[in-house]
């Protein structure tokens, strides 16, 4: 264990003017790949949409004013086990809130919940019931934006679920909730795992475990849930290079994504076309484009593309390993796209809660806060 503060110090965003000029100037230098004709999106990225997005960044879009509703939500940074945590901490006006700490995923951020945390944390505000009110602590994952970078090896998800069980004791919570999307539907039940005593539910968007491989496991599926299967199966094959790339030589892929922000736009956007609603044609009509930027920004002003990318490796042990089971309730909300199967999810989970949507994806609190909103709230009213 590290010798360490315990000490919760304020924080603000202050991103030097001398950042911003940067990358507006590196932007204006790029060196733009060539491409095929009439290929689309089969082959990663086109140019001509990036150039597009990439000039959109560096003329019109305002840093500043993004920064400054970043800060309008109080933020921390403490030390645990030897690593800067960023944090959100919003606390509710109403005292009986339940608190709430939420996991975002790669590629995301906080910015993933600019448009979740008013909502959850004042109710009365938003046309909701005051007795959904929840205190909302949203940190920064170990080696991503104000958290990163790490510094040592060894930060996979179980370490970061024990990271948050202190950083929830040490705010003095005794009761509270997880939640979480990507990244965070495997960190939010693996602290429920660790810190049963403590936390009163779990609650995930996209999927709550995966197959082993038994055959017994797909029987008397659905026909949604096989489609759902057939999906995860196709992004197996076809989606996954960047996480290969990453779990395998995350730092060789820094170089690039370090000194390009053409580069670091273009890694991230590809997942916003991805994984956001199958309906939406560009990463754009699902997501505001100036909250997927602010986004990527905060990889790029932070320099955090690579050890963001190194979860990926530290993870990787774990791929596939089942977890032990856990009794703590737990919630799942499915948005399409997303690969959610009820009898996996019960597998090694207490599900007591199950949601399934037309619209929305995988970034549900940026593409369809409200809808995300509703079902935290539904499924946390059970447990208060």
């Amino acid at each position: 264990m590290h010798n360490e503060s315990t000490e919760i110090l304020p924080f603000r965003i202050d991103i030097p003017q001398a950042d911003l000029d940067s990358l507006r100037d590196r932007l204006a230098r790029t060196r733009w790949p060539d491409e095929l004709p009439d290929v689309g999106w089969t082959y990663g990225v086109p140019v001509g949409y990036l150039k597009g997005l990439a000039e959109y960044w560096r003329t019109s879009y305002d840093w500043r004013e993004h920064e400054k509703r970043l800060n309008d939500f109080p933020q921390f940074t403490t030390t645990i086990d030897g690593q800067n945590i960023h944090f959100l901490h919003v606390r509710s006006p109403e005292p009986d809130a339940l608190p709430l700490i939420i996991t975002h995923g790669w590629p995301g951020s906080i910015v993933e919940f600019m448009d979740v945390i008013g909502p959850l944390t004042d109710p009365r505000a938003h046309g909701g019931d005051p007795a959904d009110a929840f205190h909302v602590i949203a940190p920064s994952i170990p080696g991503f934006g104000f958290s990163g970078p790490t510094r040592e090896t060894g930060w996979d998800l179980s370490r970061i679920a024990r990271a948050w069980a202190e950083l929830m004791r040490r705010l003095g919570y005794q009761r509270y909730g997880a939640q979480g999307g990507d990244t965070g539907s495997v960190v939010s039940p693996e602290l429920a795992r660790i810190d049963s005593e403590h936390v009163v539910g779990v609650h995930v968007n996209g999927s709550l475990g995966f197959p082993t491989g038994d055959p017994a496991e797909l029987a008397g599926l659905s026909g949604a849930e096989q489609e759902r299967l057939a999906a995860l199966q196709g992004q197996m094959e076809e989606g996954t290079g960047y996480a290969i790339i990453q779990s395998t030589r995350p730092q060789t892929l820094g170089f690039g994504l370090a000194d390009s922000p053409a580069g670091q736009l273009a890694w991230i956007v590809e997942k916003f076309k991805e994984w956001t609603d199958p309906a939406a044609e560009l990463p754009e009509d699902a997501v505001d484009r100036d909250l997927l930027l602010t986004n990527v920004s905060v990889y790029w002003l932070t320099g955090t593309a690579t050890s963001s990318a190194r979860l990926y490796k530290e993870g990787r042990a774990a791929w596939g390993r089942p977890a032990e089971r856990s009794e703590v309730p737990a919630g799942v909300a499915v948005f399409p796209g997303d690969f959610g199967v009820r009898s996996i999810a019960e597998r090694d989970n207490n599900v007591v809660h199950w949601s399934e949507f037309e619209r929305g994806g995988h970034f549900a609190a940026m593409e369809v806060p409200q809808l995300l909103v509703e079902d935290v709230r539904t499924f946390f009213r059970g447990l208060r």
